[in-house]
């Protein structure tokens, strides 16, 4: 296949980055390269991102972080068409390749197309689409993008999903309460290219063999009609400890003179501490995404707060809530205390600290308010 390549005039290689959508999937952006063959006049798109939600168990791979996806080759066009009808912008950079480097990609590319070739194991963050673009880029280039990249911007992997995510609160939730400690290594402009746009950033920063900038020509293919992507903004704690002392306090003064309606507040805040901390415990111990393992949120939202829900209805109906109620309740500040040094101390801590204090204040409010309480209602 080489030799089909190089025997007419050299392909021409690009790299297409496609601007967030709205869809939760489709909010880090996308990319794919682009291969002009002037022999046969053909553009083809090389596209890392597919996947088929038809697949008998998509839905368990998905869960167990077990995902396939596959690369595809179509025509430019083709693969432009979605993204103009929803309105996301699509930019082109070409690329200043040595004619036998871009032939050998050309071909590489369309032998990893075959469809027994086409699929591989998908992780959000170290395996994905634009990782891909990355990786084959970098083989061409004979390891000489890596070296390149080997600078940093500050980012993280939590830093860069919650960022892209913030448009949904319900996905910058999940990612934000959901990603352990390793999310919060920092990362080199090479990790960082997780990013399509990261990516494309760094390319236009990155050199050919000769020293000549890689990035011979940028286009706008079409343009972005859709909220721009989001930028970093920075995380004010201050207001979250401010949050949790109001509630925290407000608890504590209230459940002194009127536990009942207390005991009814805290009962759906335990209920889904305890679904969410289960949760994480699932994503630790039964599942692939990694990057939820060894999650310290679980001691700020445990599963051990479903020990308090039969003691707070006993509290919330006027009746004695019990020992136990009573040893649980001191357990749950106990657990956000330890939390708190476990930020203070690491050297590079799980970047939760806008959770701790939020919560921590809560749990002491409910310890205040109910604690004795939990003996001497009737």
């Amino acid at each position: 296949m080489l030799c089909a390549f190089t025997a007419a005039a050299s392909p021409r290689i690009g790299v297409v980055t496609m601007q967030p959508g709205e869809i939760f999937f489709e909010r880090f952006g996308h990319n794919a390269i682009l291969v002009e063959d002037p022999a046969d006049d053909t553009a083809i798109s090389y596209n890392f991102g597919y996947f088929d939600p038809s697949e008998p168990d998509f839905i368990a791979r998905f869960i167990r972080g077990e995902m396939s996806y596959q690369l595809v080759a179509l025509p430019l066009q083709d693969d432009l068409s979605y993204y103009g009808d929803v309105g996301r912008g699509v930019s082109l950079q070409w690329l200043d390749l040595d004619p036998a480097d871009a032939a050998e990609l050309a071909a590489a590319l369309a032998e990893n197309a075959r469809p027994e070739n086409a699929h591989y194991r998908y992780d959000y963050f170290l395996d994905n689409c634009s990782t891909r673009v990355r990786d084959a880029l970098d083989r061409a280039l004979d390891g000489g993008l890596a070296r390149q990249m080997g600078g940093s911007r500050g980012d993280t992997f939590r830093s860069e999903a919650t960022r892209l995510a913030s448009p949904d609160f319900w996905m910058w939730l999940g990612f934000d309460l959901g990603l352990g400690p390793a999310a919060d290594q920092p990362l080199s402009n090479w990790g960082d290219a997780f990013v399509p746009m990261r990516l494309a950033a760094s390319l236009r920063d990155a050199h050919s063999p000769d020293g000549a900038p890689l990035v011979v020509e940028e286009l706008e293919l079409l343009p972005h009609r859709l909220d721009p992507e989001p930028v970093a903004t920075p995380r004010r704690w201050w207001l979250w400890l401010l949050a949790g002392g109001i509630i925290g306090g407000a608890l504590a003064l209230t459940g002194r003179v009127r536990p009942r309606p207390v005991a009814g507040l805290a009962l759906p805040f335990w209920m889904i501490s305890g679904v969410l901390g289960a949760l994480m415990l699932f994503i630790w111990f039964a599942t692939a995404h990694r990057f939820g393992w060894a999650n310290y949120n679980l001691l700020l939202m445990s599963p051990l707060a479903w020990g308090l829900l039969p003691g707070g209805w006993r509290l919330a109906r006027g009746r004695a809530a019990g020992r136990w109620f009573d040893i649980l309740l001191q357990a749950m500040p106990v657990l956000a205390i330890i939390a708190l040094f476990t930020h203070w101390l690491q050297s590079l801590p799980q970047q939760n600290g806008h959770w701790i204090v939020l919560l921590l204040p809560i749990h002491l409010g409910l310890m205040l308010g109910l604690r004795k309480r939990a003996r001497m209602e009737h």
